[in-house]
């Protein structure tokens, strides 16, 4: 059985034990307000339905996202989408289900966000992962928080910092992604056959829950603390106006280091 809404298709597979989502419609599945908030409905749905056990996610067509949309970190529409994006990941960590990500072609920014918050990430070995918020002159809030956890402190500021992109090999080796293989849905669906399927959805939650209680109070906090930073402090630079509008005008940045 599938559910379509407009730019999420949820497939239900073993008796609705697993949703398998495909969000996107757009060429890189841009993580813009609308697709944010279908996502973020389908999480509380999740958190609602006692018989599901996993989720497994992935983008349409050849990618998974480019990221967030540009045109929304603008200062007439950043406060909105930096609060939206930010509830979807609430909404993920408050349904108390596992999440698989499945990685194909692009997997930058926003996109890569939300692939770390799942509990597990399946890529292709061509795939592309990046966190390229510096290169436009702002930084990630989720990924300052989630990806310290994933690939510890030092490969996090090293992605955080430089911008630079890895290939799926690289990402195996740091613990990025979990899993390669050229059918990485297949391998996904594999893991929760394999390994999940046959405990209780119910007890599920409470594991799930009880593995990232702590880690999730802290996200809570810190999040509400860099969304402030970002919108209060660094939207005021004249460095992160620039980039943004360097990316809109397809020209290198000029930067004034203020």
């Amino acid at each position: 059985m599938t559910a379509t809404n407009s730019l999420v298709q949820t497939t239900i597979l073993e008796s609705g034990a697993i949703w398998r989502v495909t969000f996107g419609a757009s060429k890189g599945n841009v993580l813009d307000a609308a697709l944010v908030a279908e996502l973020t409905a389908l999480f509380r749905k999740a958190a609602l339905d006692r018989h599901l056990k996993a989720i497994v996610l992935e983008g349409q067509g050849r990618h998974f996202s480019f990221g967030a949309s540009v045109e929304e970190h603008l200062p007439e529409h950043v406060n909105g989408m930096l609060h939206g994006f930010h509830n979807l990941f609430r909404a993920i960590f408050d349904s108390s289900v596992l999440t698989i990500a499945v990685v194909r072609g692009a997997c930058l920014g926003g996109g890569l966000e939300l692939a770390t918050g799942c509990h597990r990430i399946y890529a292709m070995p061509d795939a592309n992962l990046g966190q390229p918020e510096i290169s436009l002159g702002v930084f990630a809030p989720v990924a300052s928080i989630l990806l310290p956890e994933r690939v510890g402190r030092a490969h996090a500021e090293d992605l955080l910092l430089s911008g630079r992109t890895l290939g799926g090999e690289a990402a195996l080796r740091i613990g990025l992604v979990d899993g390669l293989a050229e059918d990485p849905m297949a391998e996904a669906l594999e893991y929760v056959r394999d390994r999940i399927l046959a405990h209780s959805a119910s007890s599920l939650r409470f594991a799930v829950r009880a593995a990232r209680e702590g880690f999730i109070d802290r996200f809570n906090q810190e999040i509400a603390r860099l969304e402030r930073q970002y919108l209060d402090t660094l939207m005021r630079t004249k460095d992160a106006n620039e980039g943004l509008q360097a990316f809109l005008e397809k020209r290198k940045p000029v930067w004034s280091n203020s």
